[in-house]
């Protein structure tokens, strides 16, 4: 089993000192850069590289100054899983007989029900996130959901800590699927267009670096305008589109290609496919 732990988030955490562990997957592609500054190793680990993850090693005997689990659950109020779903089971099962009711379990693997995560473990204060892979430039949408005996405490604290790399959200877990769909799959979809604003940039004379610069920078900044104007983005859209201009005409382009339409398909399709694996 491979843990990290993790400490001193001192006002990320609001509360003195609060020790995380994490069962470490994917944890810096999933959390990013913005987490790992902000928690600081607290014992013996192998360095992976420069701004690599940190990570130690957890025998069933201890050496050389690396702790068992036993010692790093302890020492733990907050247990992170983040593994690749097939093994999930198998590190809560090993975890169980190591945990007490105090500790405070976190789940980020992807497609794991509330309900397996409480049965492997044996807890129920557990808080499941849903975290993009935006959260590596501190720009995540996180949504969580509680577990049945999660206290205010609890969430809070969870809030805080996905806070640094991003926005987070709290929902009942029956809308992840849907969540999955829309901010987890979302990325791919804003990808393709950054891609295809600069192919067509390109197509209309531009040099590349130039027109894939232009298109992820505006892209940005009208996400932004809507995030933080809180205007509707039909109402920014009308903003820009004077009467018989440019941007009306490109807007009627992506109309006859029936672009929200096609958008809209995407994240019903990608809901449909979660809820598919999840029964599997």
């Amino acid at each position: 089993m491979t843990l990290v732990s993790l400490q001193n988030l001192l006002m990320v955490m609001g509360s003195p000192r609060p020790k995380i562990a994490v069962e470490i997957g994917k944890t810096r592609a999933i959390l990013g850069d913005e987490m790992v500054e902000i928690l600081e190793i607290t014992f013996t680990y192998d360095q992976i590289g420069e701004r690599q993850a940190r990570q130690a090693t957890i025998n069933q005997e201890e050496s050389g100054g690396i702790r068992k689990a036993q010692r790093v659950v302890d020492d733990s109020d907050v247990i992170v899983i983040s593994v690749k779903p097939q093994i999930v089971k198998q590190v809560l099962v090993e975890l169980k007989p190591l945990l007490s009711e105090e500790k405070l379990l976190v789940s980020i693997a992807a497609g794991i029900k509330m309900k397996d995560l409480q049965d492997w473990s044996g807890q129920r204060r557990i808080i499941r996130v849903m975290p993009n892979t935006p959260s590596a430039v501190g720009q995540a949408a996180s949504v969580m959901c509680l577990g049945e005996t999660a206290t205010e405490n609890d969430e809070n604290r969870v809030k805080s800590l996905f806070s640094a790399i991003g926005k987070v959200w709290t929902a009942e877990e029956k809308y992840f699927d849907a969540v999955t769909g829309l901010s987890g799959s979302g990325p791919a979809y804003i990808f393709l267009a950054i891609e295809a604003m600069a192919d067509g940039g390109v197509a209309a004379g531009l040099p590349r670096d130039l027109a894939l610069g232009l298109a992820a920078q505006t892209v940005l900044g009208a996400a932004t305008m809507v995030s933080e104007t809180g205007k509707h983005p039909g109402q920014l859209k009308d903003q820009v589109t004077s009467p018989a201009g440019t941007t009306i005409a490109g807007v009627h382009e992506l109309e006859k290609g029936s672009f929200r339409g096609t958008l809209i398909n995407a994240v019903v399709a990608a809901t449909t496919r979660c809820r598919e694996l999840s029964k599997n």
